[in-house]
């Protein structure tokens, strides 16, 4: 006669309810984090803090037939904050001077805190080691002083960081890389344009 056989059914391993509410857990941290991500946001609005060149000037410039350039510069760094509920910390600002691709001076800067909705500037006036320019230079600099406009290239970085309250911050990393071209009659800079805000 037969027989109805019933099995009992197989218990799930411990381990993979372990494993289920682990991701349950994550899951549900993440939809909280983005929904205090996104809260934040709209409250505070945040700017991404930038630096710009304010003010340039060639104050002297002395030139080598043989291919010696010796400069004194001055230029005014504005390190810029235009959030109005948040201070911006900026670390590692440093940037490059060049002529025609050879470093010709070194700037640097130690950290600093930029109140909300303000800006700090960083004042640099420097003078050159004399520079031995190859042949490609040297010939740049020659047309450079027949037609009265000395270019150089500036490149600049730093690390940039808005906070608001003691444990909330935000990290950005701004660039900038522009040209300053300068009166070789005067040693003012033509078209100062130079800034690392995004347009």
């Amino acid at each position: 006669m037969p027989k109805l056989i019933t099995r009992q059914g197989r218990r799930t391993n411990p381990l993979i309810w372990m494993l289920a509410i682990v991701c349950a857990i994550l899951a549900t941290a993440v939809i909280i984090t983005g929904i205090v991500v996104f809260v934040i946001y709209m409250v505070y609005k945040p700017k991404m803090p930038y630096i710009k060149v304010a003010y340039a000037q060639l104050n002297h410039l002395d030139y080598d037939p043989s291919g010696l350039l010796k400069i004194q510069m001055s230029l005014d760094v504005v390190a810029e904050n235009d959030n109005n509920k948040a201070r911006a910390g900026f670390s590692d600002l440093s940037f490059l001077l060049r002529f025609h691709g050879i470093d010709v001076a070194e700037l640097r800067a130690d950290p600093l805190d930029v109140a909300k909705n303000s800006s700090f500037e960083l004042n640099y006036r420097f003078q050159s080691s004399p520079i031995p320019l190859d042949k490609k230079a040297m010939e740049a600099m020659e047309v450079a002083l027949r037609r009265g406009v000395v270019p150089f290239d500036l490149d600049g970085h730093a690390s940039t960081r808005w906070r608001a309250g003691l444990f909330l911050s935000v990290r950005f990393r701004t660039h900038l890389s522009c040209p300053l071209n300068f009166s070789a009659r005067n040693g003012s800079a033509i078209d100062l344009d130079c800034s690392s805000k995004s347009r």
